[in-house]
C-alpha cells in the first residue's frame, strides 16, 4: 500500500513540478528585454508583480499541491488494497484452520502406524511397506507444520536439505503414480545441500513431478535432473506432454490458473488439477529468497520443462557441473 501511494505521489509531484517550471519559464520570458519593451495594444492590461514574491507564491502553492497529492494518494491506495488485504487474511486463516484441524488425526495416524511397525517383525515381507507408510505419515505431518508456519508468516529458509536424498525419495514415491499412469519416471540426482527445509524441497519436487506425470501421454517419460552452477542449483522437470496451451506460461504459477483442460489435448491422462500445486512451488521459492525462483523454461507441443533454482548452502556440491537432460 505504501509503495502504491508513493508512486502516485511521485507522479503527482512530477506533474506539479512541471507546471511550476512552465510558469517560471513563462515569467522569465516575459522579463526579457524584447517583451518588456514591446508596445502594448489598445486592449492589453498590464499587471506588475514582484518576481521574487511571484516565485515564492508559485513554489509554495506547488509544494502544498504535492503534499495534498501525497495524502490523497495514500488514502486512495489504502482503500484500493483493502479488499486484497482482506482476501490475503482470509486465505491465511483458512490455511491455518485447515492445517490445525489435520494435525490431530495425522498425529493419531502416525502413532498407529508406529504401533503397527513394532508389531511387524523385521523379516516379514510386509515390513518395508509399513516402514514406507510411517515415512509417508511423517511427511504429511511436516507439510502441515510447514503450512502453519507459512500462514503465521514465520516460515523461512532457515533449513537445509540434501538434494540427492530428496530426489531419490521423490523417485521412490512418485514412481508408483507414474507406473499407474504408464509413464516412465527418470531421476538423475546430484550432490548438493540447498537452502530450504527438507519438507519444502519435498513439496516442490512432488508438485513439479506430479504436474509433469499428469500431463504426459501414456508411454511417455518424465525426466528430473539437476545441475549446479556457482552458488545455486537448477532442478529441471521435463515432461512429454502437449505443452502449456490456452494460458500464458508465466500464469501457470497463479492460484487456480488453468490452461486448456487435459481432456482437450492429446494426452490420455485422467488427472484433475486445481491450479494450486505450482502456485505453492512459487510461494516456497519466494520464501526461500535470494536467487530462488521457478520458471517455465521451455514449452511446446513436444513437452514442457520447469526449472527450479535454489541457493546452495555449503560446498558439498560436485566440482563440475552436471548437464541436465531437458
Amino acid at each position: 500500500m505504501v509503495g502504491i501511494a508513493l508512486r502516485v505521489a511521485v507522479v503527482s509531484a512530477a506533474l506539479v513540478i512541471a507546471i511550476i517550471v512552465l510558469v517560471v519559464t513563462y515569467v522569465l520570458w516575459q522579463l526579457t528585454p524584447n517583451q518588456l519593451h514591446e508596445r502594448p495594444g489598445p486592449t492589453d492590461i498590464h499587471i506588475y508583480l514582484d518576481t521574487i514574491d511571484l516565485s515564492i507564491a508559485v513554489i509554495g502553492v506547488g509544494g502544498l499541491a504535492i503534499i495534498l497529492a501525497g495524502i490523497a494518494a495514500w488514502v486512495i491506495a489504502r482503500r484500493a488494497v483493502r479488499p486484497i488485504a482482506e482476501a490475503a487474511r482470509m486465505q491465511r486463516t483458512f490455511v491455518a484452520d485447515a492445517s490445525h484441524e489435520l494435525r490431530t488425526p495425522l498425529t493419531v495416524l502416525h502413532a498407529r502406524v508406529q504401533r503397527l511397525q513394532r508389531m511387524t517383525p523385521a523379516h516379514d515381507r510386509r515390513r518395508p511397506v509399513v516402514d514406507e507408510l510411517r515415512g509417508d505419515t511423517q511427511i504429511l505431518i511436516n507439510i502441515v507444520n510447514d503450512l502453519l508456519e507459512a500462514a503465521a508468516g514465520s516460515g523461512g529458509s532457515d533449513g537445509a536439505a540434501d538434494l540427492r536424498a530428496a530426489m531419490e525419495a521423490v523417485h521412490r514415491d512418485m514412481d508408483v503414480l507414474a507406473t499407474e499412469r504408464q509413464v516412465h519416471l527418470d531421476v538423475d540426482p546430484v550432490d548438493a545441500v540447498v537452502q530450504v527445509s527438507e519438507t519444502q524441497l519435498h513439496r516442490c519436487l512432488i508438485a513439479l513431478s506430479d504436474n509433469a506425470i499428469g500431463h504426459t501421454r501414456a508411454g511417455g517419460s518424465v525426466h528430473i535432473t539437476a545441475v549446479t552452477n556457482g552458488g545455486r542449483v537448477t532442478i529441471r522437470v521435463a515432461d512429454e506432454g502437449p505443452g502449456v496451451v490456452g494460458i500464458e506460461p508465466a500464469r501457470v504459477f497463479d492460484r487456480f490458473a488453468h490452461g486448456t483442460p487435459v481432456e482437450a489435448t492429446t494426452t490420455t491422462s485422467t488427472r484433475t488439477g486445481y491450479g494450486i500445486g505450482l502456485a505453492l512451488v512459487r510461494d516456497i521459492a519466494v520464501r526461500a529468497g535470494g536467487d530462488a525462483v521457478v520458471v517455465v523454461e521451455h514449452t511446446d507441443s513436444s513437452g514442457t520443462v520447469f526449472a527450479l533454482r535454489l541457493p546452495i548452502t555449503d560446498d558439498r556440491a560436485p566440482e563440475h557441473d552436471r548437464e541436465a537432460r531437458a
